[in-house]
């Protein structure tokens, strides 16, 4: 199997070994660590397989607790918190080698009228996605050519993803940048018409840029890293249906960083302008030892 897309979906795919109890593969990697949108992604997965699959997710609340080590399988137990007549709860433990790594909390709600709609526009007008270029393609235009790794990167990268504004490099690039970014994405591949596994895909892809808006005013996006970073804790809201196949906008800003901790949010937009997803993250920040 070559096409990202579907390895992703593959990757979401969960074993069921007991009635609550799922197991979820991890890539062998060359990270530190299991990326916190595969484990957000999957422990969604488990806990949508024990509904009855007529109520989608509309909100999760997570928080990660240890790294997770890549190749090592991961077990998700579900707890069935409640079953009513209108939202069904459901909580989620990652265990690997015996120990916790990750806690969700989700919520499915059964669709209703509401009676009224509506939303605040997005903040600012963009450009489309087919008028900007791919990450590689940036990359490529900058250091003329692209290098192995990220070639190699670029090839399993299941979405396409395409930054409104331009990559920075240098530090004279980021003085005086507001805490901001937005990025297009989209699945590089259909991924088929189960809406778990849409949902499921974007929970995935929402951990991929988020915290980026927390670095952009203290180093460059590209190039060495002074800072390490990881997700502490992740939520999201889920206001429309949507195909993660389909190109969505993801407005991020970090509204402040303080104590070694950055808080960062973002709103996910249709091409259309429609708000369908709205996340918040806060995110461990330390510098690199040199």
């Amino acid at each position: 199997m070559t096409n990202p897309a579907e390895r992703l979906v593959d990757l979401l795919d969960l074993e069921q070994i007991e009635l609550n109890i799922f197991r979820g593969r991890s890539p062998q990697e060359s990270l530190q660590r299991v990326f916190g949108g595969q484990v957000a992604g999957q422990a969604l997965v488990a806990a949508g397989r024990t509904t009855d699959g007529e109520r989608p997710v509309h909100s999760l609340h997570a928080y990660f607790l240890r790294p997770g080590i890549p190749g090592v399988p991961i077990v998700y137990q579900v707890e069935r918190v409640r079953d009513g007549r209108s939202f069904t709860t459901r909580r989620v433990t990652a265990v690997q080698r015996g120990r916790t790594i990750f806690n969700l909390t989700a919520s499915f709600h059964m669709p209703e009228e509401g009676g009224f709609e509506h939303q605040l526009p997005p903040a600012r007008e963009v450009p489309g996605p087919e008028s900007l270029p791919t990450v590689a393609q940036e990359v490529e235009k900058h250091l003329g050519t692209l290098p192995e790794t990220l070639e190699r990167m670029a090839r399993r990268q299941p979405f396409d993803i395409r930054y409104v504004d331009r990559l920075r490099w240098t530090t004279e690039e980021i003085k005086d940048a507001e805490p901001r970014s937005a990025v297009w994405m989209r699945a590089v591949s259909p991924l088929g018409d189960d809406s778990l596994v849409h949902t499921c895909a974007l929970t995935y892809a929402s951990d991929m840029t988020l915290l980026d808006a927390v670095r952009i005013p203290v180093e460059p996006l590209w190039g060495p890293r002074g800072f390490d970073m990881a997700s502490l804790d992740h939520a999201m809201w889920f206001h429309r249906p949507f195909r993660a196949d389909e190109w969505f906008l993801y407005d991020q800003e970090s509204p402040i960083a303080v104590g070694g901790r950055g808080l960062a949010r973002g709103r996910i937009y249709d091409i259309e302008g429609r708000l369908l997803v709205s996340v918040v993250q806060e995110g461990l920040f330390r510098r690199l030892e040199r």
